[in-house]
């Protein structure tokens, strides 16, 4: 899965419904939610009491996952209906975040009907009903049953059993059910028994069920309103992971319970029911109003976890082709198969299956691939077993999306999910708290299954572009939590959600990296074929794959390591941040220390006493050196010495595999800076960009003066790759520094020194946007970095640069067919309004009212704010609080004017006369935001009370309290930056 921000839908939704609770009586309240879960029809009915939901205040027990002692017959416990929750709800094992191990399910029989109709397209929810029959094996005794299921109105529930073996399951009986009731703070469907299921027989839970699919969320079963063809549509489509197939049916929703799966979808006939396996049949049905009903059943799957079960209903078309005797199918809307915009996924995915299938010596094992192109799925993908799901705007290629990324973009897309076919799906962690081991791994195949088929695409520099830089931005000692977490530390069920992030993702895929960079490719792969084969249709956790890394060591006498595989990753994995290493190249010292942010300003919080072992793969002179291992505080390297030669000089971190930032002393620093004036070219691209991103942030961090990074710039004027000046100027060229208009006093010094070394570069990629952009479609690293480029050019009055912004959106203007070239339309639209009148904002708001695509809407609305007139930004403000036309999800143009170089300072005004119209456009918190865009320029106490003062009657009292604090936090960080402005300036004195 793609990674997402934790959205607090757990929260939000619990406590609507407690809250729901509380605001009746008690016995108004347990109506309420008996009538909002329903009763279960197997619960005899002197028992049934309605469903009661477990007070989540109870007192939780430090442990216990023993089941109860086996009651009595008739013993069960039989609160009065006008109890209270709290007072009858014990401590138990639904207070604990994992299910107990009682029961061990092995097979799902599970039917589902959403009542969706092509003529009928639903609000904001859509009704379902179902029913699932769960084999389960009873592990220990137990006369009470826990599941998960959330937001389900229980119609039955009844247990068979126990079953007799080779008799077709037939049931030696029925046990009987004398309650269910749920624990919501765990998310269980508790069933109270009234007598024991015996160790070793297995059994069938048959329940019956209810629920709703969203159109607000992506949460279990949820709904896709989109136009194709020129009508309005619906889909539906599941998101089970990590925890929302329990919104969907009852079930085990952990990742260690794999069973089987036998799907049946009942659907209206003019839709395709399309599920993990392919279909094994249909027939007809009719409901009691006479509608007729399409049933589709689907083969039974392999093993898997719940996470992994998907459906879709839909009007969509297919293309296909055939990988090796199986059928490859992408769905999608159907003028987007008319337009072949699924075309060069389908070309690219079968391709990609037999690449991994070669590489892990494991076949596929499904017989088919579904891959479904959702109109909305919030920039998400899905790897689902089977049926793969992606947001469209990842999936499918446009014709005009040949200038963007969006090639580069897909493939890796397409090559992370289907790497989840063995890493994830065939192989599952243990549970979330190793879910680097398929999210990792997934990420790091993505570059090794592109520069299969992109061998010209420079591998190192865009991981470093793509994940690298990203993490090791975010990643710091003190940040909360590792790679590999323990599972204790997770008390909620929200938790799970928030691990989906840039640690997960770029941090495991920068192990993975650095474990292979230290062994070798073949030694790497060979330890991954045998832990994939070993734990196939199973579950495995971290320990596990060190294990295999190991016995792959020990089989083989080339590779020598200063520790167990175990010893030295878990040194990576279990404890956050990463080391500063830092070379003394006059002494061959090497020591490390724990990264953090603000290096001295932050010393009385230094917490982080654990040391990494840290692979050292170093180059001299240009000549690679032979590994060797930092496995203490310090150590001595005396080959790492330098001389007096001109010609010696040192780096460490070959292609930047280890996961770590480098320093050096000032001698170090000194010999490369003197390299790259001297011959650049000597110094490989990759160390190029490592050299201005580390020297940068460690200057940031107060590791080394912001002196030592300008040094490295000097030799700029002959940098030709376009991926070194991006890292130059993203570290130096930033958004304060070109929106405050107090740092001018920088600018002229900025504009001498940057436009001279600016030619070279600036020259190879204008001429290529005016005579030949097409060229650029393949030049990845070029793409993703000219519009950094342009946006300084233009912001230092290139005039070159200006007058291209004309000459484009001229042409533009004049024949709408000759597209700003993608990459630098932001830049090229910006400059075109900052320079023209209000004849060229108004042709861009027409384009603007006009269009329907997202994504060009949030190009013009930011250009519309480059504007430097004021009346004509006052009166897109106007417009955007008083017309529907002017807004795109819901972000407040207000924020893009404010943010601008002439809009910081009308936009407060303007606030003054129309903060209440704001305020019911955009809601309270985009006016905390307004205030943060406004203020960001702060730098004394008084310009807080003021603004605060300002915006006193705007917010509630909860928000004044908060934005105090933010306030401080950013005249502090300007206060810094200011110093580090002050320094800056000095060397650019210096040195122009």
């Amino acid at each position: 899965m793609r990674p997402t921000s934790s959205s607090g839908f757990y929260v939000s939704r619990a406590v609507a419904l407690l809250l729901a609770g509380l605001a009746a009586t008690l016995l108004v309240a347990l109506a309420v939610l008996a009538a909002l879960y329903g009763h279960c029809a197997g619960v005899p009915p002197s028992k049934l009491r309605g469903l009661r939901v477990a007070d989540a205040a109870t007192p939780t027990p430090s442990s216990q996952e023993e089941p109860p002692a086996t009651p009595k017959p008739g013993s069960a416990r039989e609160p009065s209906a006008t109890t209270s929750a709290g007072d009858w709800r014990p401590p138990g094992p639904w207070d604990q975040l994992r299910l107990p191990s009682w029961l061990v399910p092995l097979h799902y029989e599970l039917e589902l009907w959403p009542r969706l109709r092509p003529d009928e397209l639903p609000g904001s929810s859509l009704h379902f009903t179902g029913r699932v029959n769960i084999t389960v094996r009873c592990a220990e005794a137990t006369a009470r049953l826990l599941l998960h299921s959330l937001f389900l109105d229980c119609e039955r529930a009844e247990v068979r059993g126990p079953l007799s073996p080779g008799a077709g399951d037939a049931a030696v009986g029925s046990v009987p059910v004398d309650d269910v009731w749920f624990a919501l703070d765990m998310q269980y469907m508790v069933l109270e028994l009234g007598e024991a299921l015996q160790p070793g027989s297995r059994y069938e839970l048959q329940l019956s069920f209810s629920g709703l699919a969203f159109r607000d969320t992506r949460e279990g079963l949820f709904l896709n309103v989109y136009t194709d063809q020129g009508e309005r549509r619906v889909l539906l489509a599941s998101q089970m992971e990590p925890t929302f197939a329990r919104n969907v049916f009852p079930c085990f929703d952990e990742p260690a319970l794999k069973a089987t799966f036998n799907i049946t979808i009942i659907h209206h006939p003019s839709y395709v029911a399309l599920s993990n396996m392919p279909k094994l049949g249909q027939t007809e049905k009719e409901d009691v109003n006479g509608s007729k009903w399409t049933v589709s059943t689907f083969y039974t799957t392999p093993y898997m976890p719940t996470y992994l079960a998907a459906f879709a209903i839909c009007d969509c078309d297919p293309v296909n082709r055939t990988e090796r005797g199986k059928e490859i199918r992408i769905w999608a809307r159907k003028d987007a198969i008319a337009s072949g915009s699924a075309d060069f996924a389908l070309n690219i995915t079968g391709p990609i299956f037999s690449f991994l299938e070669d590489l892990f010596n494991i076949s596929y094992p499904l017989p088919k691939t579904d891959i479904i192109a959702l109109p909305i799925f919030d920039n998400r993908a899905m790897e689902n077993w089977g049926l793969l799901m992606f947001d469209e705007s990842l999936l499918l290629l446009q014709p005009n999306d040949q200038l963007t990324e969006k090639k580069t973009l897909i493939s890796y897309i397409v090559s992370h999910e289907i790497g989840h076919q063995w890493f994830g799906n065939l192989v599952t962690m243990n549970w979330w708290n190793n879910i680097w081991l398929k999210e990792g791994f997934a990420s790091y195949f993505e570059f090794g299954v592109i520069n299969y088929f992109n061998p010209k695409l420079p591998r190192n520099e865009v991981f470093f572009s793509n994940i690298l830089h990203g993490v090791l931005s975010e990643d710091h000692a003190l940040v909360s939590r590792a790679v590999s977490t323990k599972v204790e530390n997770f008390t909620e069920t929200s938790e799970i959600n928030e691990l989906f992030d840039i640690f997960t993702y770029n941090k495991g895929a920068s192990m993975a990296r650095m474990l292979s960079s230290f062994l070798n490719e073949h030694l790497f792969i060979s330890a991954l074929k045998s832990y994939l084969k070993t734990f196939s249709y199973s579950n495995a956790e971290q320990d596990d794959l060190w294990r295999h890394f190991q016995m792959a060591i020990d089989d083989q006498s080339k590779i020598l390591l200063p520790a167990t595989v175990k010893s030295i990753m878990d040194s990576w994995t279990h404890q956050s941040g990463f080391p500063v290493i830092t070379l003394n190249v006059s002494t061959g010292v090497m020591k490390q220390e724990p990264f953090y942010i603000g290096k001295f300003r932050n010393q009385t919080l230094l917490t982080h006493n654990d040391t990494w072992i840290v692979p050292i793969l170093w180059i001299k002179n240009g000549t690679t050196q032979s590994l060797v291992w930092l496995d203490k505080n310090s150590k001595v390297f005396p080959e790492m010495q330098v001389s007096d030669s001109d010609h010696d000089w040192v780096i460490l971190n070959l292609n930047m595999t280890g996961y770590y930032r480098v320093n050096y002393d000032k001698l170090g620093w000194k010999k490369l800076k003197q390299q790259l004036e001297k011959d650049h070219r000597a110094i490989p691209v990759i160390h190029r960009l490592q050299l201005i991103d580390d020297a940068f942030s460690l200057s940031k961090n107060n590791y080394v003066g912001i002196e030592t990074a300008l040094d490295l710039t000097k030799y700029l004027a002959e940098e030709d790759e376009i991926i070194v000046w991006h890292a130059v100027l993203v570290n130096l060229i930033t958004r304060d520094l070109v929106s405050d208009v107090r740092n001018y006093d920088i600018y002229p010094l900025l504009k001498k020194y940057l436009l001279k070394r600016l030619n070279s570069i600036w020259n190879i990629y204008s001429t290529i946007i005016r005579e030949n952009v097409i060229a650029l479609q393949d030049d990845y690293l070029a793409i993703i970095s000219l519009e950094k480029l342009f946006e300084t050019a233009c912001w230092l009055g290139l005039e070159d640069c200006l007058q291209l912004s004309r000459e484009l959106f001229i042409k533009w203007v004049n024949h709408p067919e000759n597209e700003v070239p993608y990459p630098i339309k932001s830049v090229i639209l910006c400059y075109a309004i900052a320079l023209g009148s209000d004849k060229e904002w108004d042709f861009l708001l027409n384009i603007y009212t006009n269009t329907t695509e997202e994504e060009e809407r949030i190009h013009l609305a930011y250009a519309m704010s480059c504007s430097k007139d004021p009346w004509i930004l006052l009166r897109y403000m106007e417009y955007a609080i008083s017309t529907s036309a002017i807004t795109f999800n819901g972000t407040n143009i207000i924020e893009i004017v404010a943010a601008s170089e002439v809009g910081q300072y009308i936009a407060k005004d303007f606030l003054v006369n129309n903060w209440q119209a704001v305020d019911e456009r955009y809601g309270k918190q985009s006016l905390v935001t307004l205030m943060y865009i406004i203020g960001r320029t702060i730098s004394t106490d008084l310009q807080i009370v003021e603004l605060q003062q300002f915006f006193n009657n705007m917010l509630e009292e909860h928000q004044r309290i908060t934005v105090h604090a933010k306030l401080q936090t950013i005249k502090n960080e300007n206060l810094k930056n200011k110093k580090q402005r002050a320094r800056i300036a000095q060397w650019l004195r210096r040195n122009t």
